[in-house]
């Protein structure tokens, strides 16, 4: 390893020691006790030396975690407040199946818990979901009426809201979420309209979040300290808090650097042959075929079954079934394939291991109930090698290319993906939480590509990123029943 090789890892490691430092320091001052009850994870957050402080319930959303609403959390925290946060059933730790009444039973769970703990006062207690979680908590509200004193809904689908129940309702979406805005103003004008009467509980207001859409709104400041202003006016309190949740910015940091870790240690470890111009066409014809096929397959699919609800994983099987299939058609088109070697096997796998610890790591604390369950980690190898297909061809059609055509390939898949998975949407609706996941494929492409370009050698990419993308998909999705 050259000086300057030398030099970029030391700076990538003192990058990824400084955003765990970051991270990490956010608990300083604060109590983070882990709980299960019931059956259900739960984490509980509170501020030291806290006593008779108001009681925060926070629920994610579908194939969310309680991990992806801790801005929330730390920010209501270190604001005054005691909180509770859990994972639902069949998500992230909780292997629990998703039963027709699961989310209020688990909510009531949570609700135990918290009132049991010793800092909390169980008369002013405030409940906040996302998605499919402020469901849930405006439901919660609607029938304990008198149990909770403000209830905040991001993101918000559906709930029996009137101008008396529930008390104290803030609404909040974020601009680039369309179907959430009309949800929201739908229920804010079943709630009574906008008001300013917290003391009776009349309260009701919507916040629209710029330049956010259903997942960013989790991670911006702004969104976290509406809720909080909300609930401070409801329980009158004006302790001073300048906690600002940053640890999304060191986490992006902290991967980079874990890729610059990865160019600085991987250079070309393999030569081919140079692809010609008929076989960069029929990439092209292939990556242009294959989402027609995909997208036909789980429509035949779902004729002979319940698609979204296939193979153990809600959804998340579904999109595996489409990267293989789409896969394998980009291959047949291609048709040139070479034998792996066991020296490209084992490089293979150091990448999925230096993206696992790069991507996932970090994000066991920060968004993402990283750590595999049982059952989660028998289905991983399965997802992993259903989707296999799609990274050995796209390997196999990026391989010796330079900057400019790897970014055109880029484009490619990218749009590929989006207009395969919108198809989808429109011939299987049933699938919709796809539309949500939508803006991810750029990024992960964007990964994905980079990697193909320091190897240059596609078995190895194919393994890394197969591996790499069946464990996100096992990590992400809600177990099937």
């Amino acid at each position: 390893m050259n000086n300057k090789r030398l030099l970029t890892l030391i700076l990538a490691l003192l990058v990824i020691a400084i955003s765990w430092w970051r991270v990490m320091t956010v608990q300083v001052s604060l109590t983070v006790k882990e709980i299960v009850s019931n059956g259900v994870p739960l984490l509980y957050i509170v501020s030291e030396n806290a006593k008779n402080v108001p009681g925060v319930l926070i629920a994610h959303g579908y194939a969310g975690s309680k991990q992806l609403m801790l801005g929330y959390a730390y920010t209501l925290a270190d604001a005054g407040y005691a909180v509770m946060v859990w994972d639902f059933d069949s998500h992230a730790a909780n292997t629990k199946p998703l039963e027709k009444n699961s989310l209020q039973q688990n909510l009531d769970v949570a609700y135990e818990a918290l009132v049991k703990q010793p800092e909390v006062d169980r008369s002013r207690l405030a409940t906040l979901g996302h998605s499919m979680g402020s469901g849930a908590v405006m439901s919660a509200a609607i029938n304990n009426v008198n149990r909770y004193a403000a209830t905040v809904a991001i993101s918000p689908t559906s709930a029996s809201v009137t101008p008396k129940a529930p008390h104290n309702l803030q609404l909040q979406a974020g601009s680039w979420e369309g179907r959430f805005i009309a949800n929201a103003k739908r229920l804010l004008e079943s709630a009574g309209g906008e008001n300013k009467n917290l003391f009776q509980g009349k309260g009701r207001e919507l916040v629209i979040i710029p330049n956010a859409e259903h997942i960013t709104i989790l991670f911006r400041n702004q969104s976290h300290q509406a809720a909080r202003n909300w609930l401070d006016a409801t329980f009158g309190i004006q302790r001073q808090s300048n906690y600002v949740d940053y640890r999304i910015i060191w986490y992006v940091l902290h991967l980079l650097a874990w890729l610059v870790i990865l160019g600085a240690i991987a250079p070309v470890l393999t030569t081919s042959f140079l692809p010609s111009k008929v076989e960069q066409l029929k990439s092209w014809a292939g990556l242009l075929i294959a989402p027609f096929i995909a997208s036909g397959t789980l429509l035949v699919g779902n004729r002979l079954g319940d698609i979204d609800n296939l193979g153990g994983v809600l959804v998340g099987t579904a999109v595996s079934i489409w990267f293989g299939a789409a896969g394998l058609t980009w291959l047949v088109i291609m048709s040139r394939m070479q034998l792996p070697t066991v020296r490209g096997l084992g490089i293979g796998i150091v990448l999925f291991i230096v993206l696992w610890i790069g991507f996932g790591a970090m994000a066991q604390v920060v968004w993402l109930q990283w750590w595999l369950t049982g059952i989660r980690l028998q289905l991983f190898p399965i997802l992993a090698l259903v989707s296999f297909p799609w990274f050995l061809a796209s390997g196999i059609a990026q391989q010796n290319l330079l900057f400019g055509k790897r970014l055109l390939w880029w484009l490619g898949q990218s749009a590929a993906l989006i207009g395969g998975f919108i198809l989808v949407l429109y011939l299987l609706p049933n699938l919709g939480f796809i539309y949500l996941l939508l803006p991810l494929f750029p990024i992960l492409v964007a990964i994905f590509s980079f990697t193909s370009s320091l190897l240059n050698e596609y078995w190895s990419y194919a393994i890394g990123n197969a591996l790499f993308f069946g464990w996100m998909l096992a990590a992400t999705f809600p177990l099937a029943s």
